[in-house]
């Protein structure tokens, strides 16, 4: 078959290369217009009519196989024209693309040749350009014409996947023919010439489970009910081959992997048909009771469950939740456990997934259940109180240790344990109250006042006594009975005031009262004029029966200067029993007013009693003379130190006095400028050194102290030397009032080497031998040598 398939290529290239669309056709050059007349086309400037030369020359596509492998240059073809006579004066030139690299042109034959190996996917063809031009003369003997040189395509690519490899999802349980993925193939031969690029798909692995269509590459499922639980993944091999499948053809493989994805085909179970634990009673309200596992084969949300109570022997107690990280039933307290009252619990739990396919219902029920089983463990409770709180009531004035109430507690585990009871003390700091530690009972060991506490809240503890662990906490609140213990008094401090001019029975006060006790019926309170002042009283007292009452004047007028002020005695009696009262004094004030009754003024002494002066009042006072007396004292301070006249007038700061002098000396052979022998010896110093920065009113002689010569024991000692200096300025009468500066060049006595300055030979006598110098060595030879020769050398 392949033989055959090779001849019938061939004739099929011979048929297509003698057809007259292909090929090289040469047609004699003419010179006439189309169908054998001369075309004329117009005339020169001579009147000669001009006629258009039509090429003598033409030709068709020609075409290549791509690939070429002999070792001859391919032959392409062949260019002529009818002016070529076979003398060699004609030069054919080639142009365009490819031309002089991959193909070449013989210049004098005009046979075209490939130099090079083409591949029809990298260019499928090429345009090139030729002429014939004289040899001699280099002019066109032909115009130049275009023509194609096309690359045929032979079976050199593989078809090629668009991915490798592959990722792809199917649901579980899908049916035959469900649609998997799509993979393409392409092929970069010519689509267009013969079955090159003709790719046909095939499956290599993955049978039986699934199939691919040979024609678009769709991959389906090939058996039904493929089960994720049993296999999940699946690596199915594809090829493709073009050629249309034929043998010969080139082919490319991919990897196409396959999983099964997840569907609820699986119901949630049980791992056990009953659950048994064991809860301590002492658990707290809300914490995990236990644990119960469903497994469902599904993954995701198929997996998913919710549990529930569908049966209890004590509904309420217990609760059961999901956890949605593990998918765990987890059992919850909701109400207290008591060991004595019930040791067991027992109820049913049932489980059922959240998202239920309908398409597997008859693989269902989709649910499970379980019985679950509460053993209560008992443990050392501590005491519990017969009530949650306690509310207890005593008058205010009971005496001290009189018992108030009693409290109780008893050991829930059953056992006749002693319990002890106990205050705590940081809800009665004051240590009002006290209980029996054993009987419970409460009692006061202070007296209570309720207006001064009316509640008291304090806090019981019961202990075991066998087990001071084990303890519990009760509130206790108590509560202080009023008793009529207190007095009414006024109300507010009135300021009252009666005109010079009021008349008779006139009031001129309204007067209310005030008790701290609280009775039941409210208050009532009475108001009258005190016994001892009713006989020659100024005013009355009106009791208008509503706990209040007025005063009232019992004359026509009033005098200022006689009497400025009158304190009327009130009496205040209230209602409850034991009945109390108090005497309360009103002052008024006898103030002129004017025909209205308005007050315009008051006596000195009333205004004083009725306005006073405040602690601010008197605190900004005391302020006032205080910055007025430094004021006065600053002043006279300032006037004391302008009457001074300062030493020295000058408009610097004259706390510092230092003198400059810019004076620069004239260095060792300047012996005029100083004597060193008064640095070297303090009895030269002048002796009238006066100061230059000061003009003393009268001249003061400085003191003169004896200075110890100079010997073996005090020589150099400038400290005393300093210290005497100092001493003589202190007590100098002229040195001003203030710093200055005193400079004391003295070197002192007593130097074992004595000095080695020139300067000294001022007050030196004889002359000074220096050969001492050269026996110190090598570092002072040159010293030596400046001043251990003779007297001679040192002159020259």
């Amino acid at each position: 078959s392949l033989v055959l398939v090779c001849i019938l290529m061939a004739l099929w290239a011979v048929a297509h290369l003698n057809s007259p669309g292909y090929g090289l056709r040469a047609l004699r050059r003419t010179t006439g217009g189309r169908r054998g007349s001369a075309g004329l086309t117009g005339q020169d400037a001579n009147g000669v009519p001009l006629r258009r030369s039509k090429r003598g020359w033409m030709w068709n596509q020609f075409f290549l196989l791509e690939e070429y492998t002999g070792t001859d240059l391919q032959y392409v073809g062949k260019l002529h024209s009818d002016s070529d006579r076979g003398d060699g004066s004609v030069r054919y030139v080639l142009s365009g693309e490819g031309a002089g690299t991959l193909f070449k042109i013989d210049e004098k034959s005009g046979d075209i040749h490939a130099t090079k190996r083409l591949d029809r996917e990298e260019k499928a063809y090429y345009i090139l350009h030729a002429k014939a031009v004289n040899r001699f003369t280099n002019e066109a003997l032909e115009g130049e014409s275009e023509f194609i040189i096309k690359i045929h395509d032979i079976n050199d690519n593989e078809p090629r996947f668009t991915k490798d490899p592959y990722m792809a999802q199917v649901p579980e349980m899908s049916d035959i023919g469900t649609s998997v993925i799509q993979v393409t193939a392409t092929d970069a031969d010519d689509a267009t010439y013969g079955n090159s690029a003709r790719v046909v798909y095939s499956i290599l692995e993955g049978q039986p489970y699934f199939s691919v269509d040979p024609d678009t590459g769709l991959i389906k499922t090939a058996l039904p009910d493929m089960d994720r639980e049993v296999k999940e993944n699946y690596q199915v091999v594809i090829q493709a081959k073009d050629m249309a499948g034929q043998m010969g053809g080139l082919s490319g493989t991919t990897t196409v992997s396959i999983t099964l994805s997840d569907v609820n085909d699986n119901p949630p179970r049980f791992t056990k048909s009953l659950y048994e634990f064991r809860v301590p009673e002492s658990t707290e309200l809300g914490a995990t009771a236990g644990l119960v596992p469903a497994e469902d084969a599904d993954i995701g949300e198929n997996a998913e469950m919710d549990y529930r109570i569908v049966w209890s022997d004590s509904p309420g107690t217990f609760d059961i939740i999901t956890n949605r990280s593990t998918q765990e039933g987890v059992i919850v307290l909701r109400k207290p456990l008591d060991f004595e009252s019930k040791r067991q619990y027992s109820f049913r739990i049932q489980v059922e997934n959240v998202h239920i396919n309908p398409r597997f219902f008859t693989n269902g029920p989709f649910r499970d259940e379980a019985t679950v089983k509460i053993i209560v463990e008992d443990v050392d409770e501590p005491p519990v109180f017969r009530r949650a709180a306690y509310v207890m009531e005593v008058i205010e004035d009971v005496p001290r240790n009189t018992a108030i109430g009693s409290i109780s507690a008893t050991d829930p585990d059953g056992k006749e344990t002693l319990i002890r009871y106990s205050i705590d003390r940081r809800t009665d700091m004051d240590r009002v109250f006290n209980i029996h530690a054993g009987n419970g009972s409460v009692f006061n060991v202070r007296e209570l006042d309720r207006e001064e506490n009316t509640w008291h809240n304090i806090t019981v503890i019961a202990t075991e006594f066998n087990n001071p662990r084990q303890m519990s906490r009760v509130p206790v609140y108590i509560r202080v009975l009023d008793v009529n213990d207190n007095a009414p008094t006024l109300a507010t401090n009135y300021e009252t005031f009666v005109c010079e001019n009021a008349k008779a029975n006139q009031r001129i006060q309204t007067v209310s009262a005030t008790d701290p006790d609280d009775p039941i019926g409210g208050h009532r309170f009475f108001f009258s004029l005190a016994q001892e002042a009713a006989g020659k009283a100024n005013f009355s007292v009106r009791d208008n029966k509503d706990n209040t009452a007025w005063i009232l004047t019992r004359r026509n007028s009033y005098n200022s200067l006689q009497r400025s002020v009158y304190h009327v005695p009130v009496v205040i009696t209230d209602g409850d029993t034991p009945m109390q009262s108090s005497t309360n004094t009103l002052t008024i004030k006898v103030c002129t007013c004017d025909r209205e009754g308005k007050m315009k003024l008051c006596n000195a002494e009333a205004l004083t009693a009725r306005a006073g002066l405040s602690t601010g009042a008197l605190v900004a006072i005391l302020l006032c003379v205080i910055i007025l007396l430094m004021i006065v004292v600053l002043f006279a301070a300032l006037r004391r130190q302008k009457k001074k006249e300062p030493l020295i007038i000058s408009k610097e700061d004259v706390r510092d006095n230092v003198v400059s002098y810019n004076d620069e000396g004239g260095g060792e052979e300047d012996t005029q400028a100083f004597d060193i022998g008064t640095l070297r010896n303090p009895e030269a110093i002048e002796e009238n050194k006066q100061r230059r920065d000061i003009v003393p009113e009268t001249f003061y002689p400085p003191v003169r102290r004896p200075v110890l010569p100079p010997t073996r024991d005090n020589n150099g000692d400038v400290r005393d030397f300093i210290n005497q200096r100092l001493q003589d300025n202190d007590s100098d009468p002229t040195a001003p009032p203030y710093d200055s500066l005193a400079t004391y060049a003295y070197e002192g006595n007593g130097s074992v080497a004595e000095s080695l300055s020139s300067l000294e030979s001022v007050t030196t006598e004889g002359d000074q031998d220096y050969n001492y110098l050269s026996e110190w060595g090598p570092r002072f030879k040159k010293l030596a040598d400046m001043y251990g020769g003779d007297d001679s050398d040192r002159d020259s």
